[in-house]
């Protein structure tokens, strides 16, 4: 091995749905005694401050793809400046990669990297390419995806593309360890529900009213933990109180990883890396999409689940409370399909997705640490 060791230089930023398979790729590469630094925005520079990095990048960035003409001009120009100082930082830095992770804080450091003539790779969580990677993807060296199918990733893009999986947090394989609590007739259903950042609104008016208007003898089975704003806590609160359901309900749980173990159906959103975390935890779920995307990624991510029967998708026009009723009754009435569901699940979990991609990352910057390995 080299007397220092190889630097790569991970561009993440904007929302944990990033920041976390760069976390674990981070990981995985200091394991082989890879040096890690981060390029991210302003923004998610506050909180990736227990990053495992050896040093952290603040770069200018914005996202031109909202807001009037002037704004976005504006972004533009924001972007330009993101550029300027990339190409800095990296000639100081001489990464042997740069791997980005999607969104618009990647721009800068890898359009500066490709424009340096570095060796880079992008990440695709989701099931469609994303904007950010869309423009950049032509430029990339390689191309590595969460999915093993991805729109837009095809002809001459297809061509440096692998499919790796989404790489998942240490705590997401510890939890993936735990057993599914066994399904019997007339027992316990053990339900999680959360929403992240976007869209816990809309859990929090939809499952506890649907949830109330079980029979009875469904309500006194269920054992409900569910994430809620702040301001939504204590309405659903009373709500599970007035119906007799036993339920937890808190604006966030630390461990939702272990949560969503201990679960035996997951009512959420289609995020990457919750979908990710289903399949390598292997629980079934009722997905509902993130609506108004232009990319409708949740909804292509909620689809690689549903095809396998692993996940019913419910798109949130359709979410309401009659709905979501009548689809828990079935379930506990004949929960057969979780059981089943669990395991398809299971099938389409890729634990090994960081290591994956870091051997991906080996192989395309030719590090000595992995040809040593």
């Amino acid at each position: 091995m080299s007397s220092s060791p190889s630097v790569v230089l991970l561009a993440a930023g904007g929302t944990g749905g990033h920041l976390f398979p760069a976390q674990a790729l981070a990981t995985e590469l200091q394991r082989h005694g890879v040096a890690v630094e981060l390029a991210t925005d302003e923004r998610a520079a506050g909180y990736a401050k227990d990053f495992p990095a050896r040093r952290i990048h603040a770069l200018p960035a914005a996202t031109p793809s909202s807001g009037s003409a002037l704004a976005k001009l504006g972004a533009i120009a924001t972007l330009a400046r993101g550029v300027i100082v990339a190409r800095s930082r990296i000639k100081t830095i001489a990464p042997a990669a740069i791997v980005g992770f999607g969104g618009y804080p990647t721009v800068p450091p890898m359009l500066a990297g490709s424009l340096l003539g570095a060796a880079t790779i992008l990440h695709e969580q989701n099931g469609v390419l994303g904007r950010a990677n869309r423009f950049l993807a032509g430029r990339a060296t390689a191309i590595a995806t969460g999915f093993a199918t991805v729109r837009g990733v095809d002809g001459a893009l297809a061509a440096k593309a692998s499919h790796v999986g989404n790489p998942v947090r240490p705590a997401v394989l510890e939890a993936a360890r735990q057993p599914l609590r066994p399904f019997a007739p007339g027992g316990g259903l053990h339900l999680l529900a959360f929403g992240g950042s976007q869209g816990a609104r809309v859990m929090s008016d939809v499952v506890p009213p649907a949830l109330a208007a079980l029979p009875q003898e469904m309500r006194q089975r269920l054992r409900v933990t569910q994430q809620a704003r702040q301001e939504d806590v204590e309405r659903a609160r009373g709500i599970y109180r007035a119906a007799g359901i036993e339920a937890v309900v808190e604006p966030f749980f630390n461990d939702l990883p272990q949560r969503m173990a201990q679960s035996q159906l997951v009512i959420g959103r289609a995020g990457a890396s919750t979908v990710a975390e289903l399949a390598v935890i292997g629980r079934p779920a009722i997905l509902v999409p993130l609506p108004g995307s232009l990319d409708q990624d949740q909804a292509a991510n909620a689809a690689t689940l549903s095809s396998i029967n692993a996940a019913r998708v419910i798109m949130q026009p359709d979410f309401t409370p009659l709905r979501l009723t009548q689809e828990i009754a079935d379930l506990m009435a004949d929960p057969g399909w979780l059981t089943n569901a669990a395991a398809a699940a299971k099938s389409a979990g890729v634990p090994d997705a960081a290591a994956r991609l870091a051997a991906l990352v080996g192989r395309v910057a030719r590090l000595p640490e992995f040809s040593e390995s």
